[in-house]
């Protein structure tokens, strides 16, 4: 694309066009042929917000304005900030104590399942399921899986989450499934109509975070070893998490990973991270911030990342290669395969994590070296539940998006951080 980039906050500064002196771009800037931003609101990148083609030529123009470590480096700390601005976590919100509830412990063949919540924000309970093996080692690779949103295929509940959680605990780790915001037992406490809710964005980060401090509070959890992984809006979250968070040392974003698509939903795309009036970023230039950190990209030809082998991967490749790292970053791509975390890409994630993180591959291959998930117990619904008749929601939990909002926000008061600052 031969349209010239505007560095809207160098010229604003400037006050003049660059002299032949000082033609060095500022770190920031949004290109000049975006849609025209509101005036008076955030600029939201929602759904195919650009063309295949124009998200290919985006990509091109970041590796051509960014050629080296240097210059990258300089960018992913301005962007990481934005990001976090964007997400509506800056300045950092304070930590308070997660009062772990956990519940209702069942032995299975090789891995043992309890259902949890975590009170990431006071008021508010990030609830799950928590995988660990049955025989640990005396240390172990911690995991934390995100969803996505179709209700019958992509939450906790579902047997792809159980089976992956599950098969992941019987290789010796210990897996942490959350529930997204207004989804799971989650709708006990705020109601499915607080996911649209563009906070839902910011919650659900910053569950992750938390869910992350109490994943590396267990004894024995390897700080060197933290992975992250999800389909679909759970790729996105784990591609979110990944930017912000640098303890995660990991991440195999499914189905997600796209130069044109942000995203369907106010979770992904409902408060400003890929632009700004000094930023703009698509959730290929997201992912890239994992660098040099191992990441599978897993993509298939029905979705949005029908293009990745011939566009999004090389991007990738080439931002690893600025570290000498590019053996880290890797593309399974299932070009028969649709939108979901079937079985083929669960394979690929587990030999990727398996691999890295020195798993016990034994455990769940079966002759011919085929991952066998047989073993995994698919649980009804009702067994995984955190809050029932029995245990009911607490009585101090916060009924609304905005009163878990404000609470946060309240957290962050008195509480400033610069923002990209606070290394996790």
């Amino acid at each position: 694309m031969k349209t010239p980039w505007m560095w809207v906050g160098f010229i604003l500064m400037s006050g003049c066009a660059l002299s032949p002196s000082v033609r060095q771009p500022p770190v920031g800037g949004v290109p000049g042929w975006l849609p025209a931003a509101p005036s008076n609101a955030p600029a939201l990148c929602r759904g195919a917000y650009l063309k295949p083609a124009q998200g290919k030529d985006f990509l091109n123009e970041t590796l051509a304005r960014f050629p080296d470590r240097d210059s990258w480096d300089a960018y992913v700390k301005h962007v990481r900030a934005r990001i976090q601005e964007g997400a509506g976590l800056a300045p950092w919100p304070q930590r308070t104590p997660l009062n772990v509830i956990i519940r209702n412990p069942r032995a299975h063949d090789g891995y043992i399942v309890e259902n949890i919540a975590l009170e990431s924000v006071p008021g508010y309970f990030v609830t799950g399921n928590l995988y660990r093996p049955l025989k640990p080692k005396p240390t172990f690779p911690v995991i934390l899986a995100t969803h996505g949103h179709e209700f019958d295929r992509m939450t906790r509940f579902s047997s792809d989450t159980q089976s992956r959680c599950a098969t992941l605990a019987r290789m010796g780790a210990t897996v942490l499934a959350v529930d997204m915001f207004g989804y799971g037992d989650s709708i006990q406490e705020v109601g499915p109509e607080a996911h649209p809710h563009p906070f839902s964005m910011t919650i659900q980060a910053w569950n992750n975070i938390r869910a992350l401090d109490y994943l590396l509070s267990l004894p024995g959890a390897d700080p060197g070893r933290v992975a992250v992984t999800g389909e679909s809006g759970g790729g996105t979250q784990s591609i979110i998490l990944t930017a912000l968070d640098r303890r995660v040392k990991l991440s195999v974003p499914v189905a997600m990973v796209s130069s044109f698509y942000f995203g369907g939903c106010p979770c992904e795309n409902g408060l400003p991270i890929h632009r700004s009036a000094d930023h703009f970023v698509d959730n290929a230039v997201i992912a890239a911030l994992a660098a040099p950190r191992p990441m599978l990209i897993v993509s298939d030809g029905s979705d949005w990342t029908k293009n990745t082998p011939g566009v999004e991967y090389p991007f990738l490749q080439r931002i690893y290669g600025y570290y000498h790292a590019q053996t880290n970053v890797a593309n399974v791509h299932l070009e028969r395969e649709g939108h979901n975390y079937g079985p083929s890409k669960r394979e690929a994630m587990y030999r990727f994590i398996g691999a890295r993180f020195h798993l016990d591959m034994a455990a769940v291959e079966k002759g011919g070296g085929k991952i066998d998930e047989s073993h995994v117990t698919i649980e009804p619904e009702d067994a995984l539940h955190v809050f029932d008749r029995k245990f009911p929601v607490p009585a101090h939990v916060l009924r609304s998006a905005a009163l878990v909002q404000s609470r946060l926000r309240a957290l962050q008061a008195g509480h400033a951080v610069s923002p990209g600052q606070r290394q996790f």
